[in-house]
């Protein structure tokens, strides 16, 4: 009897992922909870364990395409009614997401040709699949949306920025005409339901002067440009600035450096921010807040989870430690090197970078001086460092070399004004420059 397993939920708001290997092949046999896929989503890599056992029929995807959430990926042989048994029984969740079950179902027939004269829009993202799989026999691959527009209409809608697949057409058969193009535009851009405008712009043809090489963003990429376009059009920021005399926290930091590696960490700047960020944010909650537009409320966070930006072959990944305020620099500098390691393996989970309420992000170690981060919406702040250096500086009327540490403070000005900022950067530095303080600090 044929068992079919479909891609179950892969976590809140991901629904598609980029195949990177298929890890059984025709002929195997599974148990179930095997990991049968590795999956490359907007947020991580994952494996995805199966949710049936038996021999494996016909694969139906291969490495290097989008699947979708609901997408038949294994047909199982399995015989006797302790097979049904297990194809009922849900998939471990991906991420701690309830799975999608599987079904027991007859042969299916080969895919259906899309009709003459449509035009498959956006081909690598069609939407996800029912969570059930549907009494109708299925085809081999997922349903993909036809979108009845003219080229005229598509055209407008690029220029606009406008992902013509999220526009609701009002014409004959849903067809979508000008008016709701423009309609689209308004709605989002004085608030109203609809999604945010892509930042699309028309590019010339780059071939006519010389050659070029197109290659595809990777998920994690494409997520990077999508959110960090989402909050630089919908946030207010402002950046400020400051420097942090850290000649005394260098000395102590590399004092006990030797004994923070014993115990498997590596005593950084970064650990340390992260203990003194949290400190910080006891006496400013505001920086730990969320902006509720929608219902004109402030969202105050009683938790304190940190992001810190780590740099990957595959792009900027933020993984969040948990509850900074309750751990000690040691502590923090150990898990700190743990998740960072995880996450440039491609190891790190989903839930491993959700739940911050504020972000880090260390740039000392190429190189640079200030910078202006970007917000983490829907944090409202991000804290960046830059590599410290040995200036000049007057103390006590003489002239005396002290290493400088430069601070950028990016934050959401609804929120957040500028004497605030100044405030709370003005306390980070402070804080930094006193390190024998920091054990009174949580």
């Amino acid at each position: 009897m044929a068992i079919e397993f479909r891609l179950p939920e892969l976590g809140e708001n991901i629904e598609a992922g980029d195949l990177l290997k298929v890890l059984v092949s025709v002929g195997d046999t599974i148990r179930q909870d095997q990991p049968v896929l590795e999956l490359e989503t907007d947020k991580a890599t994952v494996e995805v364990p199966s949710a049936v056992e038996g021999r494996v029929k016909a694969i139906h995807v291969k490495a290097g395409e989008k699947v979708k959430v609901g997408q038949l990926i294994l047909t199982v042989e399995e015989d006797g009614t302790e097979g049904k048994a297990a194809a009922q029984r849900p998939s471990p969740a991906v991420a701690a997401q309830p799975a999608v079950a599987a079904q027991v179902v007859e042969p299916v027939p080969p895919p259906a040709t899309p009709r003459e004269g449509h035009v498959l829009e956006r081909p690598a993202e069609a939407p996800t699949m029912p969570r059930e799989a549907p009494s109708a026999p299925a085809s081999s691959e997922p349903a993909r949306p036809l979108v009845p527009a003219s080229p005229g209409i598509r055209r407008l809608a690029r220029e606009l920025g406008v992902d013509i697949a999220e526009v609701t057409g009002s014409g004959p058969s849903g067809r979508i005409t000008e008016r709701d193009v423009k309609e689209h535009v308004r709605r989002v851009l004085s608030g109203g339901p609809g999604v945010a405008l892509r930042t699309a712009v028309a590019l010339p043809d780059f071939s006519k002067w010389g050659a070029i090489e197109r290659q595809p963003m990777n998920s994690i990429r494409r997520k990077t440009a999508e959110h960090l376009s989402q909050a630089w059009s919908s946030v207010p920021q402002v950046t400020q600035f400051d420097k942090a005399d850290v000649t005394t926290l260098e000395e102590l930091r590399s004092r006990y450096a030797k004994r923070v590696e014993e115990a498997g960490g590596k005593l950084t700047v970064t650990a340390i921010a992260l203990k003194v960020v949290s400190s910080a944010l006891r006496v400013f909650p505001q920086f730990a807040a969320s902006v509720d537009a929608a219902r004109g409320e402030i969202i105050y966070k009683k938790y304190c989870h940190i992001g810190v930006a780590v740099d990957t072959d595959r792009g900027l990944l933020v993984p969040v430690i948990r509850d900074v305020d309750r751990k000690n620099i040691l502590e923090l500098a150990v898990e700190l090197a743990s998740v960072a390691k995880k996450a440039r393996e491609h190891k790190l989970t989903l839930a491993e970078m959700e739940g911050g309420v504020f972000t880090i992000t260390n740039l000392g170690g190429i190189g640079g001086t200030y910078f202006s981060p970007i917000v983490n919406a829907p944090e409202v702040a991000i804290l960046g460092l830059s590599r410290s250096r040995t200036e000049p500086v007057y103390v006590n009327g003489s002239l005396q070399p002290r290493l400088m540490l430069p601070l950028s403070l990016s934050y959401d000005h609804r929120l957040i004004d500028g004497a605030d900022a100044a405030r709370f950067l003005r306390w980070i530095a402070e804080a930094l420059e006193q390190p024998f303080l920091l054990p009174l600090q949580g």
